[in-house]
């Protein structure tokens, strides 16, 4: 899985979001600024993200994922 096909599924899964990516395919990390973490937990905002890529997490194509979740005003 490419860091580009992991951006698009962020993207897609989580609303009104920027996401930045580094790494490889298959170990990455990602920067999620999205205003709809807004009030929500640190776990909350990661628990969401990682359902946003469940099917490659638990498929294996996704190995890991490192994840900075945050609102535009934290940025």
């Amino acid at each position: 899985m490419t860091l580009t096909e992991v951006q698009a599924k962020l993207e897609a899964g989580i609303q009104h979001s920027t996401v930045t990516m580094e790494g490889d395919g298959c170990n990455c990390s990602t920067l999620v600024v999205s205003p709809i973490f807004e009030g929500m937990s640190l776990l909350a905002r990661q628990k969401m993200v990682l359902a946003a890529v469940r099917t490659e997490i638990d498929s294996g194509e996704l190995h890991a994922l490192s994840i900075k979740a945050r609102t535009p005003a934290e940025v």
